[in-house]
């Protein structure tokens, strides 16, 4: 009896406990663990990412840190500041800002010419530049935040102390409400020293002297919590740093004597930067505002894509009538649908469709290069014995240009011989004639045995041919003189028979 009582009072108590169990369930917020998790997905940056970036400027002066902030949200305008900054090297201050008021950057960007030590570290590395603006557009809680953990840091580290360059005033304040968008931590927060909700302010000792302090991230925060991930170290500019005086881990060169020039300061409270209004007039008169707080403008951005999706939304430029003009671009539904029938037809007869993004038309480009570059080596194996034809054929009118040349050479030179004939046909017929009587013999040799017609007769002997072929032409041309150019003969009589010799008698 004892069994089936405990089992029935076992199966009450579980039926009465499921109901406590059901309401503890449905007393979490499901909407509110889903936007946490969303906003952790949706971070552009890690915690460990953020203080890798912020290293390197978080002990700079409250003003200076603001305006290195709202300039890097335009890397191309920094890249150009940079440049300008290398082709001036005296200019700083105020003055330098001067100088570049007609430059079309925008006044954030102007005011760190007065800082080319700045424009020097931020020069070395662009893609840094670009990633710590991206990050302040998207996380702006995010990076305030980190830059006062770093502070608290260095401060702990004892790296962070008032001098007479900079005044460091730290508040115990309340600790700022969680962002929105809080940083994805991959690994261990940074170990915070014991007032984690305190807050460190950093000003000039000199409101119109501005020292940009120079340091060692790796070291100056002292043991750093991302052994994976170290901080960069940009050195200073030795020109800038001259005699550097080095107090608890930062080096401070020459000070920048300053009026208007800074015109921005931390708002620790809100996590965001406000603009001191009279002093962004006094350095800007061609550009007032009224407003204190500052804004991006994406009209400086020149081009440069935003990072994360919400900054393409919030600061994707947009023209006036914009969304009016969808029509004109091929978005509607009609151009859709042509579209799609092109493709099938294109399909259909076996062409190949346009491409769709530039690597796909870049992959087109080096395949047909390819095939171009194969075909061009076959059809250079191909053309081989056809241009040794062509070669035997271009050789052959040269061949018989210099048969031409030769049988023409061979009448110019028989031409004057004509000519000289015609001239002295006497001296000339006698000379044939004894050359004649001399060579009869040789030609009756050497044409016996060959038949009379044989046109190969007298190849082997020019002159025996050529002695043949002028046979009578000294003759006719006797014939032919005028008798009057004939010598008259002397008649010569011989004895038929020679006179005996006349002997002598002995003595």
């Amino acid at each position: 009896m004892r069994l089936p009582f405990l089992f029935t009072l076992s199966a009450l108590l579980f039926l009465g406990g499921s109901p406590c169990i059901a309401q503890t369930a449905d007393t979490a917020d499901p909407a509110a663990s889903a936007q946490v998790m969303a906003a952790a997905e949706d971070a552009v940056f890690t915690q460990e990412q953020l203080d890798q970036m912020l290293a390197p400027i978080a002990l700079y002066p409250d003003p200076l840190l603001a305006q290195v902030l709202m300039a890097t949200t335009y890397p191309g305008e920094v890249a150009e500041a940079v440049t300008w900054s290398k082709a001036n090297p005296d200019a700083k201050g105020d003055d330098a800002v001067k100088q570049v008021a007609n430059q079309p950057w925008d006044p954030s960007v102007q005011a760190l010419v007065a800082f080319p030590q700045v424009l020097a570290m931020l020069g070395q590395d662009p893609v840094w530049v670009q990633r710590l603006g991206d990050a302040f557009l998207a996380q702006p809680d995010d990076v305030m935040e980190g830059a006062q953990r770093l502070r608290r840091l260095a401060n702990a580290a004892g790296n962070l102390q008032s001098n007479q360059y900079q005044n460091v005033t730290i508040q115990n304040v309340a600790a700022p409400a969680p962002p929105t968008t809080p940083a994805v931590t991959r690994s261990a927060p940074a170990p915070a020293p014991a007032s984690s909700s305190s807050t460190i302010i950093i000003q000039p000792a000199d409101p119109q002297v501005v020292y940009v302090p120079s340091y060692n991230p790796t070291t100056t925060y002292g043991t750093w919590a991302y052994p994976a991930s170290p901080p960069a170290y940009y050195p200073p500019p030795p020109a800038y740093y001259p005699g550097q005086a080095l107090m608890a881990g930062l080096a401070f060169g020459t000070g920048v004597a300053i009026v208007g020039a800074l015109w921005g300061e931390c708002n620790w409270g809100r996590n965001d930067v406000d603009i001191n209004v009279n002093r962004y007039n006094n350095i800007n008169g061609n550009n007032r505002i009224t407003n204190n707080t500052w804004q991006h403008n994406p009209v400086h951005r020149n081009g440069v894509p935003y990072r994360d999706t919400r900054s393409r939304e919030q600061y994707g430029r947009q023209l006036e009538g914009a969304n009016q003009r969808e029509a004109y671009r091929g978005d509607s539904a009609q151009r859709a649908q042509a579209r799609d029938r092109a493709r099938s037809s294109m399909d259909k007869h076996g062409i190949e469709r346009p491409a769709t993004s530039n690597l796909q038309a870049r992959d087109r480009a080096r395949e047909a290069q390819a095939r171009d570059s194969a075909s061009n080596r076959l059809q250079a194996g191909a053309d081989r014995p056809k241009a040794a034809d062509r070669s035997r054929a271009t050789d052959r009118p040269t061949a018989a240009d210099r048969s031409q040349g030769t049988a023409s050479n061979t009448r110019d030179n028989q031409q004057p011989r004509k000519e000289t004939a015609q001239v002295n046909p006497r001296a000339q017929g006698n000379a044939q004639a004894r050359q004649t009587t001399q060579n009869r013999p040789a030609a009756a040799s050497s044409s016996r045995g060959s038949a009379p017609d044989n046109a190969f007769a007298g190849a082997q002997s020019p002159s025996q041919a050529n002695l043949q072929a002028s046979r009578g032409r000294a003759s006719q041309a006797s014939v032919q003189r005028p008798s009057a150019s004939r010598s008259a003969g002397q008649p010569i009589s011989r004895p038929s028979t020679p006179p005996a010799r006349q002997r002598g008698g002995r003595r």
